[in-house]
């Protein structure tokens, strides 16, 4: 539905792969839902807040 080869998106989600922006939109309207609903509740560790 995005695009990617489902290989491409099975690294992903296995955390080999670094995806850029373009790709994480892709995906993102793969699954119908914004970018900021994407990264709704992700924290990064180290963060100045």
């Amino acid at each position: 539905m995005c695009g990617l080869d489902r290989t491409y998106i099975s690294s992903i989600e296995r955390g080999q792969r670094n995806v850029s922006l373009k790709n994480i939109a892709a995906i993102a309207r793969a699954l119908d839902i914004s970018l900021s609903e994407l990264f709704e509740g992700i924290v990064i560790d180290g963060s100045a807040e």
